[in-house]
């Protein structure tokens, strides 16, 4: 299951995986993370970015496939992922089997300024 909070807002989904995407705020280019939940932790399975542009280039190892580059970040299992949110820039969205909604859907009541928690519930 993935808990979800911001101040006071907070969702639990019922889930195993889902994929983290955004629009890169300058460039308007979409980047993908398809994370799981695995004993506690959040871990990263692959990463996607569906271009290039200033201040995005594909990280080292990344494979082109049809116009995205596709690599796998080095990053350990997380406890929790911190996301700013805020008016200015283009809401994450959380995709759960192919489909997307804005982060923001899931925490009714959110303030515009917050900082989202998601991490693996505690049973």
């Amino acid at each position: 299951m993935l808990c979800l909070a911001a101040g006071a807002a907070s969702a639990v989904l019922a889930v195993n995986g889902f994929t983290l995407a955004w629009m890169h705020s300058i460039e308007k280019i979409r980047w993908e993370e398809d994370w799981r939940i695995e004993a506690g932790a959040l871990v990263i399975d692959e990463a996607r970015i569906r271009g290039s542009g200033a201040g995005m280039e594909p990280p080292a190892g990344a494979v082109l496939k049809d116009g995205v580059w596709h690599y796998r970040p080095a990053l350990p299992p997380q406890t929790v992922l911190r996301l700013a949110h805020s008016p200015h820039a283009a809401s994450y969205e959380l995709c759960v089997h192919g489909h997307c909604r804005p982060l923001a859907d899931h925490l009714r009541g959110m303030d515009n300024y917050a900082v989202v928690h998601l991490s693996a519930c505690r049973q």
